[in-house]
């Protein structure tokens, strides 16, 4: 009784000893490691999320469950929305939105960030999108939501809570369209049914759900991310440049490379966060970044990209989308399998992958845990690789039965042959007269004779191995 006790507790040590699985080091460490000795203590970020942009696959957490507010980050739902309109092709991205009175007032509102609108100006819907998603313009996100739809500020704000819903948002709230909160438009914008003093909220968690099917359902979006700076409106009276608030952009100031998105966020309750999106040679990531730095200090915009940087490059270093298992033939789990093509996934470089099967499928057993439960898993889809045992009948009777079967043609060709062979002898022993016609066919009786012996003999060889 004693020993088992004892088993017993060692079990509980070794269990305490267990590290989480992905905050396993600590932030400031990995940042200053990779190069960032400047970052201080208490700008840290308050949560954060690092995953697979293949597979939802999580690959670094801390925190990602704290509800925050995102802040500008939430206009890449209503940037979602508009993707979802153009599909349903209720537009298009050449479609002008006429801007109006109340649009004009709202671009001249300077507590909330945004850009010159004209009232009676046409504004294509991709020139709204860049003002959106650079300057991050209130104005243009109002414009763009009335787009969708149809000028009902309240609909288009349930769309968003719906979408969030669909998508495995499960912890986030959304009561405006630009995270800007509607009471500070000053009674220009609206939304019916909802707090005008009420703030967007959300996780590090939903945020990188968001953007995982933003990216893979309507990857273009990144031509309207993936640049420093850029112009809206060229060619027109009303044009105007831009320079990008994510300096984690190749070309800005905390460059990196293979970012190409996707979107900054801030405000006195929610402190300065990002989103970014990379991808280096098949991998794939997204990270959100939340709570860092403090609204007081303004140079916290740039403080929250070496945190963010820093993540990338360690995920970056410790994983990569590679060659799970060739197409062809396998043995898994005793079973063997046909693959018709390849399998591929992310997963860390010095982890040997084990594979399993699972309902029809060979699949990665140790993947690490996904947003949400329905992210496509790194599986792949086999045909069972039948054996011809497997086609044999469970019964003697019918198994003799289908032996005699695959035996009956060589075992007919042999005695054809034979016959053949010696018919012509049988008329040599009764004593009759050979003509040249009697040997020459018997010549061609015997080399038909021989040829269906040899025929019969291979066929016999098949069937035997």
């Amino acid at each position: 009784m004693g020993k088992k006790v004892l088993f017993l507790l060692f079990i509980m040590f070794l269990l305490c000893l267990e590290t989480p699985v992905y905050a396993a080091e600590d932030m400031m460490e990995i940042t200053k490691a990779a190069g960032y000795t400047d970052a201080l203590a208490e700008n840290k970020p308050k949560a954060s999320i690092v995953v697979d942009g293949a597979n939802g696959q999580i690959l670094w957490e801390e925190n990602a469950e704290m509800v925050r507010e995102p802040a500008s980050i939430s206009k890449m739902m209503t940037v979602f929305l508009v993707f979802d309109a153009i599909k349903e092709r209720q537009f298009d991205l050449d479609t002008k939105i006429k801007a109006t009175e109340t649009d004009q007032a709202i671009s001249q509102l300077y507590a909330i960030s945004n850009n010159n609108i004209v009232a009676g100006v046409e504004y294509p819907v991709r020139e709204l999108l860049k003002m959106v998603v650079v300057p991050s313009s209130n104005v243009a996100t109002v414009m763009l939501a009335n787009a969708v739809s149809e000028n009902d500020a309240g609909v288009f704000i349930k769309q968003m809570n719906e979408k969030a819903q669909t998508i495995g948002m499960k912890n986030t709230v959304f009561y405006n369209c630009s995270g800007a909160s509607a009471a500070s438009f000053e009674g220009l914008y609206n939304p019916a049914g909802f707090d005008p003093n009420g703030s967007n909220t959300s996780t590090a968690r939903d945020l990188a759900t968001m953007v995982f099917h933003l990216i893979n359902e309507h990857p273009e979006v990144l031509d309207f991310t993936n640049q420093p700076k850029v112009t809206a409106m060229a060619g027109t009276p009303y044009e105007e440049t831009f320079e990008t608030y994510n300096y984690s952009l190749p070309g800005a100031k905390y460059g990196f490379e293979g970012v190409d998105g996707m979107k900054t966020g801030s405000g006195p309750s929610s402190a300065f966060n990002y989103i970014a999106t990379a991808k280096r040679g098949d991998t794939r990531v997204i990270e959100v970044i939340l709570g860092v730095g403090d609204w007081s200090d303004q140079d916290g915009e740039y403080y929250r990209h070496p945190f963010g940087n820093a993540l990338l490059k360690k995920v970056f270093d410790e994983y990569e989308h590679r060659l799970l298992l060739a197409k062809g033939t396998h043995t898994i789990e005793g079973k063997s399998i046909q693959l018709t093509d390849d399998l591929y996934g992310v997963v860390k470089k010095n982890e040997e992958p084990k594979l399993a099967i699972q309902a029809n499928q060979v699949v990665l057993a140790n993947q690490k845990e996904q947003l949400t439960a329905d992210m496509p898993k790194i599986a792949l889809k086999y045909n069972e690789r039948v054996s011809k045992e497997k086609h044999l009948p469970h019964t003697n009777k019918q198994l003799l039965l289908d032996q005699a079967k695959g035996y009956l043609l060589p075992m007919v060709l042999l005695a054809l042959g034979l016959l053949l062979l010696f018919l012509p002898a049988k008329r040599r022993v009764v004593g009759r007269t050979r003509s040249s016609a009697y040997r020459k066919s018997t010549l061609i009786f015997r080399v038909i004779g021989f040829t269906c012996i040899f025929a019969s003999l291979i066929l016999l060889m098949r069937e035997l191995f």
